[in-house]
C-alpha cells in the first residue's frame, strides 16, 4: 500500500487487538477503540483452547507464540463425557507432545495480546454509538464520551452485537434457546476435590436426554468455570419465579430440574463460589455474506457470532484478524485488501458456523437412552488440526513464492 490509511478497529477482544499486533508488525499504526475502561476491567470469561490451524497461526504471524505457551496449558486439552449419573461415557487426554489445542484464560489471552502492542494503541472507555458513510470509503465515528475520529477503514471488532455489522448487512442474531447460568469453582483441589476429580486436568461434559447439561472446564489459578445449561425461553426465571441474584432461588431450581442427576454430580449445581450468571448465546444466519462496501468489514464474531460447540469462535477471530492485516499491507488498495479477506472469510467460517450451531443442537436434544449424542473423536480432531496447519502453510508458501516471481 503506498499511502497510510486512517485504521478504526471497534472493539478490543482477541480480533481486534490480534489485527493491530500483525498490521503493526507491518509497520501500519492502527488504532483500537473499546468500551471497556482498561483492558481488565471486567471478567471476559473461562478459557479457550487455540487451534493449531487457525489461532495458533494468527499467533505465529503476530510473534507470539512463545509468550502464548508460557502461560497456556497443553494438560487442558483433555476432555471426558459423563452421562447424568456420573459414568463415564469416553475420555481423551492428549498425547505427549501434542500441542494441537492447548488451553489459555480469555482474560490472560487479551492482556498478552494488548502487552504487545505500541503504547496508546488502544483507547479505553470509547463507546461507538454512531458510524456513518461519508462517501469514498470514509466514515465519521462518533463514541458515547463525545469523541469522534474519521476512519478510511473501519474494522468491526465488536462481536455478537456490533454496531459496525449494520453497515454490511441487516442481518441479527437470534437466540439458540439454551440457558447457560456461569458457574465457578475456586481452589478445587483444595476446597471442592469431587469437583477436581470429575473434571480432571481439562474438560468435564455431561448430559441427559432431556436437554440438560453440565460443561466445566480447568482454568489456571486451581479454577474451574463453565455452565449449568438447559433448554429454556430467555425469560425462564421469571416464568419460574426465580430471583437470579438469589443463590438458593437459582440453586433450588436447579436441584427441581435436575431431579434426575446422581449425588455424586449435584455438587456441580449447587457448590459454585459465587453468584450464578446468566448467559444467554446467539448465533447469525450462516453461511453469513455481504456485497462489498467501500471502507468497511468485520472480523470475529461480528463477521460470524457462532454456537461455542467446537471452540471455533476465537480462534476463528484471531485468524481474520491476522489475516485481515496482512491483506492491508500487501494488496495495492484497501479495497482489493478486504476484498482478498472477505473471501477467505467466508468460504473458511460458513461451514465451521453451521457445524458448530449444528453441534449444540445435537447436544441439547432430547433423545431416546439408546441413541446418545457420541462425543467427537478427539484423537483425530487434533491430528485434522495439524494437517489442516500444515496445508495452509503450505498453500501460503505457494502463494508467496508466485507473488515474488511475479
Amino acid at each position: 500500500m503506498t499511502t497510510t490509511p486512517r485504521i478504526a478497529i471497534i472493539g478490543g477482544g482477541p480480533a481486534g487487538l490480534m489485527c493491530a499486533r500483525v498490521l503493526q508488525g507491518h509497520g501500519i499504526a492502527p488504532t483500537v477503540y473499546d468500551a471497556d475502561a482498561a483492558v481488565d476491567s471486567r471478567d471476559t470469561g473461562g478459557t479457550l483452547d487455540l487451534h493449531a490451524d487457525s489461532g495458533q497461526i494468527a499467533l505465529e504471524d503476530a510473534g507470539l507464540m512463545d509468550a502464548f505457551l508460557a502461560s497456556a496449558r497443553v494438560e487442558g486439552q483433555a476432555k471426558s463425557r459423563r452421562d447424568h449419573q456420573g459414568t463415564v461415557l469416553a475420555e481423551f487426554t492428549p498425547a505427549t507432545g501434542d500441542r494441537a489445542a492447548p488451553e489459555i484464560d480469555r482474560g490472560q489471552l487479551r492482556t498478552m495480546l494488548h502487552e504487545h502492542l505500541w503504547p496508546g494503541t488502544v483507547r479505553w472507555g470509547h463507546e461507538l454509538v454512531k458510524a456513518a458513510p461519508l462517501g469514498k470509503g470514509v466514515h465519521r465515528l462518533e463514541f458515547a464520551n463525545g469523541a469522534s475520529v474519521e476512519a478510511d477503514l473501519v474494522i468491526g471488532a465488536d462481536g455478537t452485537w456490533s454496531k459496525v455489522r449494520p453497515l454490511l448487512t441487516d442481518a441479527v442474531p437470534e437466540y439458540l434457546g439454551v440457558c447457560f447460568l456461569d458457574v465457578r469453582f475456586d481452589a478445587v483441589d483444595t476446597r471442592h476435590p469431587e469437583i477436581a476429580a470429575i473434571v480432571g486436568a481439562g474438560h468435564m461434559f455431561a448430559n441427559d436426554c432431556d436437554g440438560r447439561a453440565v460443561i466445566v472446564q480447568r482454568n489456571s489459578n486451581g479454577v474451574v468455570r463453565g455452565y449449568v445449561s438447559f433448554r429454556a425461553e430467555l425469560d425462564w426465571h421469571v416464568k419460574a419465579g426465580v430471583n437470579l441474584a438469589d443463590r438458593e432461588s437459582v440453586r433450588s431450581c436447579l436441584l427441581r430440574e435436575f431431579s434426575g442427576w446422581s449425588s455424586s454430580m449435584r455438587p456441580l449445581l449447587t457448590d459454585n463460589d459465587g453468584d450464578y450468571v446468566p448467559r444467554s448465546f446467539w448465533a447469525l444466519p450462516a453461511p453469513l455474506t455481504w456485497d462489498r462496501v467501500p471502507g468497511v468489514t468485520l472480523i470475529g464474531d461480528s463477521a460470524h457470532a457462532m454456537a461455542p460447540f467446537g471452540g471455533h469462535g476465537a480462534n476463528l477471530a484471531l485468524l481474520d484478524g491476522a489475516e485481515l492485516a496482512h491483506a492491508v499491507s500487501e494488496e495495492a488498495s484497501l479495497g482489493k485488501a478486504v476484498s482478498r479477506y472477505e473471501a477467505a472469510m467466508f468460504a473458511r467460517s460458513g461451514e465451521l458456523a453451521m457445524s458448530s450451531n449444528t453441534a449444540l443442537e445435537r447436544f441439547f436434544a432430547t433423545t431416546s437412552p439408546d441413541a446418545p449424542h457420541l462425543p467427537p473423536d478427539h484423537a483425530r480432531e487434533h491430528q485434522d488440526y495439524e494437517a489442516r496447519a500444515a496445508e495452509y502453510r503450505r498453500r501460503r508458501a505457494e502463494d508467496n513464492a508466485g507473488s515474488t516471481r511475479a
